[in-house]
């Protein structure tokens, strides 16, 4: 891993880091969450979202830390990036009364166990590519939006996992197809070509 990798890295956490603080220390941390929270509602984001694993899984394939990490700052500023909608559907607004009601309520010993499966699924992910190993990275990939659907429909009942779940499965075909794509061609420039007398009788 570079030395140059790494310091921008850490700079650009740190700069991620210092804006939280500033908007903690200024009293506007509620304004922004409630700013983030109404443009959250559009359902773009939702569909935009599962894609930033093929520029995480890449990155983690060419070892850029940086890479990695940008990537991993841009998803979770994607929620606020698209406006808000004038009439947010009503089952996106039920599901998503329900996530805020979850992230906000008690944090018992069991919430906060499932709450690290997030990011030791991403760590997971990125020791796969990392290791250029494409099939345990796409079990990886397959996994987490998994049970992130699950997860909505355990949480947020039938219509809370029915809201997410196009969005889910849309990105899960991609990357998967995508991954596949890829993992077939390195394939196929792998394979050894046969010799070119060996079509030839006698040759």
């Amino acid at each position: 891993m570079k030395r140059t990798d790494v310091i921008l890295s850490v700079g650009t956490l740190s700069l991620v880091i210092l804006a939280g603080v500033v908007v903690a220390v200024t009293g506007n941390i509620h304004d922004f969450a409630a700013w983030a929270w109404a443009r959250h509602h559009n359902e773009l984001s939702w569909y935009i979202r599962p894609l930033f694993l093929l520029p995480f899984c890449y990155f983690a394939y060419r070892r850029s830390l940086w890479g990695i990490v940008l990537t991993v700052v841009a998803l979770g500023t994607s929620m606020f990036w698209f406006p808000g909608p004038e009439h947010a559907s009503p089952r996106a607004a039920e599901f998503l009364a329900v996530e805020r009601e979850y992230l906000t309520g008690d944090w018992t010993l069991w919430k906060v166990l499932l709450a690290l499966v997030v990011p030791i699924s991403f760590a997971a992910l990125a020791v796969a590519f990392w290791k250029r190993s494409l099939v345990w990275g796409l079990a990886v990939i397959n996994t987490m939006v998994l049970v992130k659907i699950a997860w909505s429909f355990y949480f947020g009942d039938e219509s809370g996992g029915l809201t997410l779940l196009p969005s889910a499965v849309a990105g899960l075909l991609v990357c998967d197809a995508v991954i596949l794509y890829v993992l077939r061609r390195m394939r196929k420039g792998s394979s050894p070509e046969p010799p070119r007398g060996a079509s030839q009788h006698g040759g």
